[in-house]
């Protein structure tokens, strides 16, 4: 069984053994938020898209802004979680326990992080282009470990891999996050081998030894190593928070959205919302904000209402099921174990979003914008880094910066540099550079 006293640790990610500064009186874990919050990859993703295309005149969620509200849901799935052990399990491991609102709200804001441009299209782009296309003659340039994270490109493990990559210019240890922080980021922890046909794992190979060293400090156990040298952990328990915040945001705030876009109707948007509570609940919410307010603030309200009775059903799950999460034996996510009718009002909302939002025409139209873009780009700049002594390739090579170092390194190596290059670019930032290299744009002074 995990250990609390063990999986609660200020230990930093490039600076073992490094004296803590006692001057300082923030404790590690709000370090760890403060240093995400004032990063430049934290504000770029103001300009990522979350599911709609970026605001016009009606604003909807970005990366940004969907990052802040799962760390604010995160923040209270955390404390009400330690308050409720504290008193399972005494004031003694207070010290410990009181830390899960820091560590899970720093997780929540940096979880998107490694995300490409334009979503999940952007992630297809990445996959199909060393799978499907000119991309795939390049695959003796790596391991087969290495081939199967291009293959499998996610954004989870890129986010692993930007926060503890050592980028040119930077300090040991990039982000030189706390060793709960980082654990606790990672939804998925195994090998890009072990993740069959899902394209969902939890770290690149080149950063297995660094999730393998922080898990072992942790006594997260080891379940599987395959002869391929992938391996699969349990989660650290915080992770399951970290999920259910950002389930919790995403569904709820998609549907919030699509309203204030006339994707969905009010009548439409509030049967969603008030089907998560009894009938005597749902004549307080609507008594609360009778007919005659602004149907927008009722649905606000309503959502409130929504966010608050998914993170109580969380923290109870996962009260309830402490000792199957520290054993690594908890299946399937927290929203997956909340009572019948949350669980089914979810549910619900999950196949509408799939049948009305993901499916409308102003959704769809950005991903194959976002979709054709990154393809292209990737394509273009791949050539570039194997073939650098041609004179475009300098040309193009020269918009990066310094820090992905695409002339450096073995192929694979520079290949990768590439990716980085890819997925730390904003969706107006690659819009631009297309642009650019199509002859759509000159530059103006």
């Amino acid at each position: 069984m995990m250990d609390w006293s063990k999986l609660i640790s200020s230990q930093r990610f490039g600076k073992e053994g490094v004296a803590r500064d006692e001057r300082e009186r923030r404790s590690d874990f709000q370090r760890d938020y403060d240093r995400l919050i004032f990063s430049a990859a934290f504000r770029r993703m103001q300009n990522k898209t979350q599911v709609f295309p970026l605001p016009g005149s009606v604003f909807v969620h970005n990366r940004l802004t969907h990052s802040l509200e799962v760390a604010s849901v995160g923040r209270s799935l955390g404390t009400d979680v330690a308050d409720l052990l504290i008193d399972r399990h005494g004031e003694q491991m207070r010290p410990y326990l009181q830390q899960f609102a820091p560590i899970v709200s720093a997780a929540c804001l940096a979880h998107d992080m490694g995300n490409p441009p334009f979503g999940h299209s952007g992630e297809s782009a990445i996959r199909t282009y060393f799978t499907e296309a000119e991309g795939e003659a390049l695959r003796h340039f790596f391991t087969e470990q290495q081939w199967q994270d291009l293959a499998h490109f996610d954004g989870n493990a890129n986010t692993f891999r930007l926060l503890t990559h050592q980028f040119a210019g930077q300090r040991k240890g990039g982000f030189v996050m706390t060793y709960s922080t980082l654990a606790s980021i990672v939804k998925y922890p195994f090998s890009s081998t072990l993740a069959g046909r899902k394209s969902k794992f939890g770290f690149f190979a080149d950063e297995q030894a660094s999730y393998e060293r922080i898990a072992n400090s942790l006594g997260i156990p080891c379940l599987e190593r395959s002869q391929g040298g992938g391996v699969r952990y349990a989660r650290h328990p915080l992770v399951y928070l970290v999920e259910a915040a950002d389930d919790i945001c995403y569904e709820v705030m998609d549907i919030e959205d699509a309203f204030k876009l006339r994707i969905l109707s009010f009548e439409e948007t509030q049967d969603l919302f008030m089907a998560f509570f009894d009938e005597e609940t749902q004549a307080k919410m609507k008594a609360a904000y009778p007919d005659d307010k602004d149907r927008g603030d009722r649905i606000v309200y309503y959502r409130t209402c929504v966010i608050g009775a998914l993170e109580r059903a969380c923290v109870n799950v996962f009260v309830e099921h402490e000792r199957e999460i520290l054993n690594g034996t908890f299946a399937g996510s927290l929203i997956d174990h909340i009572p019948p009718r949350e669980r089914e009002a979810y549910k619900r909302c999950s196949r509408l979003a799939v049948e009305r939002i993901y499916k409308a025409q102003v959704v769809t139209d950005i991903e194959l914008a976002g979709y054709h873009i990154i393809y292209t780009l990737l394509g273009l700049i791949v050539d570039a880094v194997l073939h650098p002594d041609r004179a475009y390739s300098q040309l193009l090579l020269g918009q990066a910066s310094a820090q992905y170092a695409l002339g450096e390194g073995t192929e694979a190596e520079r290949i990768f540099h590439v990716v980085d290059y890819l997925t730390g670019m904003t969706d107006v930032f690659a819009l631009d550079l297309y642009r650019k290299i199509n002859g759509h744009q000159l530059p103006t002074v």
